[in-house]
């Protein structure tokens, strides 16, 4: 299956994105909106820490296995959010998060890789881009404390 992830790499030649280290490509981008292919594995580790952005964005599902959206909401509330194919699971294919709702994401515990897309309009600029700290979001949401500690931008890393 490694193999499987090294194809992926070369094949849409993911890189990193700043601040969260996920790995990505960009493969649309118009003044109307952009489109990202992701890809969330354990080597070259790849995850998505909590960051917030000023419009929704839609998640799709491709291919490997499941990944975990989790999602913080402005009144308090979380939850999260099974993305993969087994319906009968209840995993979901596509997800919009909404505008100003923290999002952090990862590839279940187990899986190889992750295959994913992400589609904003207006389209992504590196300004949107919020992350969340420990310190600023143990505030509202003390009972995620595993997942902020654990998916939370480091401080004075915040913006890209």
């Amino acid at each position: 299956m490694i193999s499987d992830v090294k194809k992926l790499i070369e094949l849409y030649n993911f890189r990193p994105l700043p601040v969260e280290n996920t790995l990505f490509t960009q493969s649309y981008k118009s003044e109307e909106g952009t489109a990202i292919i992701g890809l969330y594995c354990n080597e070259p580790y790849s995850i998505s820490l909590f960051h917030k952005l000023p419009v929704d964005e839609i998640w799709h599902f491709y291919k490997g296995d499941p990944l975990r959206l989790i999602l913080l909401y402005p009144d308090g509330s979380s939850k999260d959010v099974i993305m993969g194919t087994d319906v009968n699971k209840g995993e979901i294919i596509q997800f919009i998060v909404p505008a100003g709702v923290w999002q952090a994401g990862h590839m279940v515990d187990g899986g190889q890789y992750s295959l994913y897309g992400c589609t904003m309009a207006p389209g992504f600029t590196e300004e949107m881009f919020t992350g969340g700290t420990i310190e600023e979001l143990l505030e509202t949401y003390p009972d995620r404390q595993d997942d902020i500690k654990r998916y939370a931008c480091e401080p004075g890393k915040t913006k890209m």
